[in-house]
Order: C-alpha cells, then sequence, then structure tokens
C-alpha cells in the first residue's frame, strides 16, 4: 500500500496567481509558510520556517484565486508532487503541493473569511457564520471579565 497525503497551515507568502491552461481549465498557484518552534542543544528556543508551493486546479483554483491574500491563513490538504524540467541545459526540479481540499482562514487585515471549499464541494466559500458577526461590522469582540470556574462548566 502506498499513501501520498499532506496536511499543512501556514499563511500565504503572496496573493494567488491563477492562469489558463490550454484546455481551458483554471490553475491557481501560490506559496504557504509554515513555522516549527523547537530547542536547540542548548535549550534555547528556535523557529525555522518552511516555505510550500502549493498549485489548484479547476474550480478549487478559481476559488482560491478569488479568495485568498497574502498573509491569510490557510488549511491545505493534497499530494506532493515533484515536476522536472530542462531550462539552458541544465535540469531544474520543483516540488509542489498539489490541492485537493483547502480551507480559508481569515484575512490578515481583520476581515473574517471563514469559508472552506474542496474539490468535491468547492461552491461552498461562503462566510461562516462565526465570521460575519463582530469581524464584519468592525466591531471588537468583548469578552467577559470574570474567571470561569471549571465547576461552572456542565460535563
Amino acid at each position: 500500500m502506498y499513501l501520498n497525503k499532506i496536511f499543512i497551515i501556514g499563511n500565504l507568502t503572496k496573493d494567488p496567481e491563477t492562469r489558463a491552461l490550454p484546455s481551458g481549465s483554471k490553475v491557481t498557484s501560490f506559496g504557504v509558510a509554515t513555522n516549527r518552534m523547537f530547542k536547540n542543544r542548548d535549550g534555547a528556543k528556535q523557529e525555522m520556517t518552511e516555505f510550500h508551493n502549493v498549485t489548484a486546479f479547476d474550480k478549487l483554483g478559481e476559488l482560491s484565486g478569488q479568495y485568498l491574500r497574502k498573509g491569510q491563513q490557510v488549511l491545505v490538504e493534497g499530494r506532493i508532487q515533484t515536476r522536472s524540467w530542462e531550462s539552458d541545459g541544465q535540469k531544474k526540479y520543483r516540488t509542489e503541493i498539489i490541492a485537493e481540499n483547502i480551507q480559508f482562514g481569515a484575512k490578515p487585515s481583520g476581515q473574517s473569511q471563514g469559508g472552506s471549499s474542496s474539490a468535491g464541494n468547492a461552491s461552498s466559500a461562503a462566510p461562516s457564520k462565526a465570521g460575519s458577526t463582530a469581524g464584519e461590522s468592525g466591531e471588537a469582540i468583548e469578552y467577559p471579565k470574570e474567571e470561569i470556574s471549571p465547576d461552572d462548566i456542565p460535563f
């Protein structure tokens, strides 16, 4: 049995670029940065950033190009693929994630866009119920000032 599946949650490094293939279908490319925190040999915290190239096709690509923006958080589910080509006599390689499902996170400017999209149900990119209340009206969310006791939780 073989498995080629990847899940990443990170922030877009630039606005998505959408283009049309000769067949007429759309393809969208964008970059996602993920961070990893760890301790080095001395016990000091270190942070390492990885950059991933993501490609989405057809309706998923169209929606990604329409709703995603630089700095926005995103969850990408897909598979890893490496392409190769020759340029100026040298063989070049590019490893990328081919998206099968994308969930959009909050936009970096504070506007909420909690919609999600998948290859099977790509038309569900409307704002989520939670994101359309205080985030879009510009009001700040007020949290209770009193402490919550664990005894108050009913389960």
